[in-house]
């Protein structure tokens, strides 16, 4: 039986029954027939659906947020805010994908030849519980748009979400099976995953979620020569230098730190800042971080709900305490909030490097590391410093891009947050993974790239 709890209160709110083999079979060739019979509809059809699937967020809006804030603590304001850029997501290929995906002729003398862009069939996604809808969404709607189906492994502690976008796709006129959520017992994941990516009918895989996921799905992949794309963790620097608006970079370096309470790939987690401004910049940071409410997410004055799990507070806490074990200096929060619910006080830490865990690891939750840099050249060393490369964000009246292009990441902000947006490629480097979605990149990442030459 898999059980949701709501991390606000630690009580189970719904419990789920896995599915058979028998079931699970079904599931994959019904996905595998009915997608075969979606890549032959026309184009329009396709996008029509993607249409009304936006009409459709909209309007569940309420339902969809409160199930979001119920299964994994996202305060409801953010949750909404999740729905809405879904439901845009689909709107801008609703309207792109006729110009993304129209053959592509190229002159090659006497005789004609195009490029095509054309479906591949099945995708497995394995998806992770931070983003409940948005991390589906913009996968599943340029997967979709392409002509090809979806087979969706979802993160247990949001199953009841998952099976709600299920029901979302059909109620806005995709095909029954088309998107079929698997509810699988968690000791049976990684055999299931496995035996799907080596089954014929699986034409791809995508996994966002943590390195020792994606190097499984990786290499399980690989055996089976078939198409990947992994979104993986992040430890994403956020460099401010001399000569950057410094109350505009604080705002924003709170709101990059603390959104999603910190549970973010994309979530800044490394603060480092040139010695010059360094002071100012802390405390207008530290007075931003300490006028965040923590509280119960359903409420709308709140800015900060809880944790998704209780053991993602415990790997929180020995990152802390570790942290300050190794020099680095707690300035404000710092522990496990008493009482119900999965809550962790915001946190920063100062002094840090590498070789402490608030620094070299992946920090899933409220907890900043700041690091001051004596110049340019130890700012872009420090941010250089980690295995993980997905974005970066550089504050910078005249010097941004120029920083930014010698810091390895998937995405560079100047004078912003990093964020994920369908008109741009999303994804990482290094640790952080392969691949890319949205934008032109990602509903052509699962489509067979075809060549016609008629002599």
């Amino acid at each position: 039986m898999i059980t949701t709890t709501n991390p606000a209160t630690g009580q189970p709110p719904a419990s789920y029954e896995p599915m058979t083999p028998a079931a699970l079979e079904e599931a994959v060739n019904r996905g595998f027939t009915t997608a075969a019979t979606w890549g032959q509809a026309p184009l329009e059809t396709r996008l029509h659906a993607l249409t009304t699937l936006a009409e459709f967020l909209r309007s569940r809006s309420p339902s969809l947020a409160a199930l979001i804030t119920a299964e994994m603590g996202k305060p409801i304001a953010e949750a909404e805010g999740e729905i809405e850029k879904s439901a845009v997501t689909a709107e801008y290929y609703a309207a792109q994908a006729p110009a993304i995906l129209a053959d592509e002729p190229v002159d090659v003398g006497s005789a004609r030849a195009w490029i095509s862009y054309e479906p591949i069939g099945l995708v497995l996604a394995v998806m992770p519980w931070n983003f409940p809808v948005w991390q589906v969404l913009r996968f599943a709607v340029p997967t979709l748009a392409a002509g090809n189906g979806v087979l969706l492994k979802h993160s247990p502690n949001v199953t009841g979400s998952a099976l709600a976008l299920q029901q979302l796709f059909v109620d806005a006129g995709f095909p029954a099976g088309l998107v079929t959520t698997l509810v699988v017992d968690e000791a049976d994941v990684p055999s299931t995953i496995e035996g799907l990516i080596a089954d014929d009918r699986i034409a791809a895989v995508t996994l966002t979620g943590s390195n020792r996921a994606g190097a499984a799905v990786g290499a399980a992949a690989g055996r089976a020569a078939k198409r990947s794309v992994l979104e993986l963790g992040g430890s994403d620097a956020f460099v401010v230098l001399a000569d950057a608006d410094v109350e505009a970079a604080a705002a924003a370096a709170v709101r990059a730190r603390f959104t999603n309470s910190g549970q973010s790939c994309v979530c800044a987690k490394r603060f480092i800042v040139e010695a010059a401004v360094a002071d100012e910049f802390l405390d207008r940071f530290i007075a931003g971080v300490e006028a965040l409410k923590l509280g119960d997410p359903a409420d709308r004055a709140v800015t900060l709900g809880p944790l998704a799990r209780d053991d993602l507070r415990t790997v929180l806490q020995r990152q802390v305490e570790e942290s300050v074990a190794a020099g680095a200096k707690l300035v404000t929060g710092g522990s496990a909030v008493d009482g119900p619910g999965y809550y962790f006080e915001p946190t920063i830490l100062t002094g840090t490097g590498p070789g402490m865990p608030a620094f070299d690891e992946e920090t899933f939750g409220p907890v900043a590391a700041v690091a001051v840099a004596a110049d340019v050249e130890e700012a872009v060393t420090l941010a250089g410093a980690t295995q993980y490369g997905l974005g970066l964000s550089v504050w910078s009246l005249e010097r941004g891009v120029e920083v930014a292009r010698r810091i390895t990441s998937g995405a560079a902000f100047v004078n912003a947050v990093v964020a994920s947006d369908p008109r741009v490629p999303f994804g990482g480097t290094k640790h952080s993974g392969y691949g890319r979605e949205l934008s032109v990149a990602g509903i052509r990442e699962f489509t067979n790239t075809r060549t016609y030459w008629v002599a």
